[in-house]
């Protein structure tokens, strides 16, 4: 690889743990995760995914499902792809 430069950046140190397990458990290094990203920002000359404010909807039902309010559960996946389909 050439020469190369340093990033540096501040993040919660819980949030730095949780990641580096995950992408521990996919074989990729911290670095490895980095360059993927920056090159998907090169290639879409954007963020790789879209970063949205939710609207007062969402918000709304964040709150009621962080109350435990209007939660669904099911016993399998099958059950619960059934339901979906009769919407």
């Amino acid at each position: 690889m050439g020469r190369t430069a340093t990033v540096r950046a501040r993040m919660e140190p819980d949030l730095k743990a949780d990641v580096e397990i995950l992408l521990s458990q996919l074989g990729i290094s911290t670095t490895e995760a980095i360059n993927m990203f920056y090159s998907q920002i090169r290639l879409r000359h954007a963020l790789p995914f879209p970063v949205e404010i939710p609207n007062e909807t969402t918000i709304k039902t964040f709150e009621k499902t962080d109350r435990g309010e209007e939660l669904t559960s099911y016993d399998s996946v099958d059950e619960m792809f059934d339901t979906l389909d009769k919407c």
